[in-house]
Parts: structure tokens; sequence; C-alpha cells
């Protein structure tokens, strides 16, 4: 197995600190956690039909579809076809207002801006993507702030469920999936985050997320290298 994992995304704070130990995933024990990979972040409009400014945003934004496509859903998949393999926990979360103005929203909800989106629950944009699509038995947490665990019942459910360690991956790094992280730290979860199947807007705020977050918040690994370590059924 590839170790490059345990020396790769240093941030100065963890310059040469003494590799982390393999993890010890057991089944029971260690859950799949997909976050906010909605059909609203997917949706482009025809370019044809934008004016100027909306055609320099579009192409922007053209980077992160093309490594959604090519490379992490592809590693989406395997991840949740891995953990369903060897019966182990896949659970979802999405951002989801509860009533239709989504007052029920957090302010970081709110404000203006890109992060300004009202995806009221039973909408199509606020679902999960057809090609991750949950089974009828698996969870799915419906939140409000950008932590997965701040307003839900998420932290009960994994004690519930026995877990430990949470494989963290999704939407968007440097802000669902950092603060969900972060929250899973704090209440003493041993976290990993998948590199090739997570994404931010744009790569460079994605590897930045990574480095501050790795050693301390999680351990960030690739697809491969996780498979590597997960029970078999």
């Amino acid at each position: 197995m590839t170790n490059t994992w345990k020396t790769a995304r240093r941030s100065l704070y963890y310059a040469g600190a003494p590799e982390p130990e393999d993890p010890v995933l057991e089944k029971g024990k260690v859950a799949l956690l997909i976050i906010d990979v909605q059909n609203t972040y997917l949706e482009r409009p025809d370019p044809a039909t934008l004016d100027d400014a909306e055609r320099a945003r579009f192409d922007a934004w053209t980077p992160f579809h093309e490594r959604m496509h090519a490379t992490v859903i592809p590693n989406l998949e395997k991840l949740i076809g891995a953990f369903r393999g060897a019966d182990l926990d896949v659970l979802f979360a999405r951002i989801a207002c509860l009533t239709p103005e989504g007052r029920d929203r957090s302010l970081s909800q709110k404000k203006p801006g890109w992060n300004n989106l009202l995806l009221p629950a039973n909408e199509q944009a606020s679902q999960v993507i057809d090609r991750l699509a949950p089974t009828p038995d698996e969870i799915v947490v419906l939140k409000t702030t950008d932590s997965a665990l701040t307003g839900t019942n998420l932290r009960l459910i994994l004690n519930n469920l026995g877990i430990t360690h949470v494989v963290c991956a999704g939407l968007f790094t440097d802000q669902c999936v950092a603060s969900t992280v972060r929250s899973l730290a704090d209440e003493s979860f041993d976290v990993i985050v998948i590199d090739d199947a997570s994404a931010a807007g744009s790569l460079e705020l994605h590897n930045q997320e990574l480095a501050i977050m790795n050693m301390i918040y999680c351990n960030v690994m690739n697809t491969d290298e996780l498979l590597g370590y997960l029970p078999r059924s």
C-alpha cells in the first residue's frame, strides 16, 4: 500500500512532524459521509443564453465541473460501492430548508452572494444527484448550516451506530466539508477526508483547505489509499 498520504499536504504547523499511524478501520465503527453532492451544484445554463459577465462566470466554473465529472463523482461511486459491498454504513448530508422561503436557514446560508441558495427540502435542486442516490435504508440528514453536525442529530446517529471513524467526501472542501470535519473532530471522531472525491470551487481553494485541515482535524487520503484500509465483509 502506498503511504504518500502520511507525508503529503503538510502545513507549516506539521512540517517535520512524525508520520501518523495507519488507521484501524473496523466493521461497525467506520462510516462514509457524503456531503452536499446535490443537483443544484451540477446544473449549468446554456452558455449561448448568457451575457458577457455571466459567460465569464460560467467559464470560471468550468474546471470545477470538469473535475466533478472526470474525477470526483467516479471516485464517490467507487467509495459508495466499496462501503456498501463491505456492509459498512453510508450516510448523506444535504443542504435543504424546511420552510418554502428558507426562514429556518442559518445566517451563513442567508448572506448575500454565492452561498445564498434557497433549497427547499422536497425540490429537485436539493436532492442528491442520481448517480449517488441513497438507498431506501441509508440515512440522509438535512441541514441548514454548513456543518452536518450543527443543528442536526447526526452526532447522536453516529454515536448510536457505534461509529468512531468518519470518512468525509463531497462539496465544498473549503465550506461544508471543512465545517463538518471540524465539528466531527471537536466531538472526538477520527476523520479521514478523501482528496479526489471532494471539490471546492477551484483546485487552489481545495488544496489550500486540505493543507489547513490535514494532521489536526483529519487525515487526507485519496480514494485508493482509503480503500486499502477498509475492513472486508
